[in-house]
């Protein structure tokens, strides 16, 4: 008797899910599985945010799962031996998943592909978490993109990304094992996702709502908010000017092709360019997956080898938790460190600065930071946390250029004007005119409990450009 096994990945969603659907259309009976797989070599085991969004993900899938006649088998270890025990146990013939484009995750899904043919088991993939898949973008010449806008531009150029598929209404009945039960599923709880000791996310959960449902309803809130003036707003940190879509789509609650036909369908041929503009964020998306297909140790190394030359400097460790913990002096920084500490997340403009202040004025290895958002972010993403710290340090494809060193006080003059963001999230400078709350320390009496700066902004600059010109005489 026919069977067919699902499983899901970065892919945590009913809606346009085309294994899902094949799965559906095909009838006979189905096991879903989600695989917690931080054992298979190369595999980057999950950071703390990102952990505990997922808890609260599986937990909704499941119940959506159930709702639709089926139910979600949750097996922890190496994804390779997993899948195959369970297409044993259930006598799956056809094995589905959507694709995945992490260098680790591609070597597991080749050798299962070629171990399911060997057993005569019919295995489909699909694309469902990219518009436009790596392999299909490319140069004149035949290569890889290298810069952004070229990429766009490729992309754009090309066909419309393909419609959503509808989610099942129905999904078939569960599949059951030779003694005649379901297969057994590991209780989410003992995972041990959640912070214990202390629990530390009582801002994520005030923040958040992870799942499928949650993010259709973001959307729906951008759609008819920000979207129309995204291109103005997404620069402003205290005000809600982004989408917010970033951790729903690191699980893939919601997919690109959604988003993109979503918007489509909202405001037709006559999209004000505020719309583009987002989209191009979408690009941005797909641009750092490009990279990390192409370079699967993006996290580790330097997409410029030379870089390999640079002199980082190893910050003091009183200096790096002032960074961490948002205490280095210079508000614009100290809020977007203390937000991400509340909420998980951080305004892309806050963390352009942070990440400036860290590699530029603390010369400190990208990879410090990058390792720091990749356990704090709720949106900790493969491909575009350290394409992004690279982009940052100068290091990466299409980098700001080294001698682009974000000033806080200047962005946050620009950005930040009223100290709405500031004051938020840094609660020592509440008292402060709008003028003095960019540079607390001219005020006179400073701010009371608010830490002194740790660096001189001018001298910290001149070290770095001066680090570069080094790299650069070689």
């Amino acid at each position: 008797m026919s069977a067919t096994l699902v499983w899901l990945r970065d892919d945590l969603r009913l809606d346009d899910n085309p294994a899902l659907a094949e799965a559906a259309a095909l009838g006979t009976s189905l096991t879903v599985v989600y695989v917690l797989d931080e054992e298979s070599p190369g595999v980057r085991p999950l950071g703390g945010a990102v952990k505990w969004w997922l808890h609260h993900s599986l937990a909704r899938l499941g119940a959506a799962l159930e709702a639709a006649g089926s139910r979600l088998v949750l097996r922890r270890g190496p994804a390779a031996r997993i899948i195959k025990d369970l297409a044993t146990e259930t006598s799956a013939d056809t094995l589905l998943w959507n694709r995945r484009y992490g260098g680790p995750e591609r070597t597991v899904d080749a050798g299962l592909k070629k171990w399911a043919t060997a057993a005569g088991i019919s295995t489909t993939s699909y694309q469902a978490n990219l518009m436009f898949e790596p392999w299909t973008v490319r140069t004149g010449g035949g290569g890889p993109y290298k810069v952004y806008t070229p990429f766009w531009r490729a992309c754009l150029a090309g066909a419309e990304p393909r419609l959503p598929v509808a989610a099942p209404d129905r999904l078939p009945a569960p599949a059951h094992t030779s003694a005649g039960a379901p297969p057994a599923s590991e209780p989410l709880e003992s995972w041990g996702l959640l912070p214990r000791n202390p629990d530390w996310s009582a801002g994520l959960a005030g923040t958040w709502t992870p799942g499928e449902a949650g993010a259709h309803n973001r959307l729906a809130d951008f759609v008819d908010g920000p979207a129309a003036q995204y291109g103005s707003g997404r620069d402003i940190p205290g005000v809600e000017g982004t989408s917010r879509l970033s951790p729903h789509l690191r699980f893939g609650e919601i997919s690109p092709f959604r988003i993109w036909h979503t918007l489509r369908e909202h405001y037709g041929p006559g999209a004000p360019p505020d719309v583009g503009i987002f989209r191009s964020e979408l690009g941005w998306r797909e641009f750092c997956w490009q990279l990390l297909y192409e370079n699967p140790d993006l996290a580790t190394q330097n997409y410029r080898p030379e870089f390999d030359r640079f002199q980082w400097q190893t910050p003091l460790a009183t200096e790096l938790a002032a960074w961490q913990q948002g205490r280095t002096g210079f508000p614009l920084v100290d809020a977007g460190m203390r937000q991400l500490w509340q909420t998980g997340w951080m305004h892309n403009r806050v963390r352009m600065a942070a990440a400036s202040f860290l590699v530029k004025n603390l010369l400190a290895d990208w990879r410090v930071g990058e390792a720091w958002f990749w356990d704090t972010l709720v949106d900790a993403d493969a491909a575009s946390n350290p394409a992004n710290w690279q982009w940052v340090a100068g290091s990466g494809a299409d980098a700001s250029p080294y001698f682009r060193i974000f000033n806080p006080v200047t962005q946050s003059k620009k950005f930040d004007a009223a100290g709405r963001y500031l004051r938020a999230y840094v609660q020592e400078l509440a008292a402060l005119d709008d003028k003095s709350v960019h540079e607390p320390w001219k005020a006179d009496g400073g701010a009371p409990g608010y830490p002194a700066p740790i660096v001189d902004l001018a001298e910290s600059r001149a070290r770095a450009l001066v680090t570069y010109q080094r790299l650069k005489d070689g």
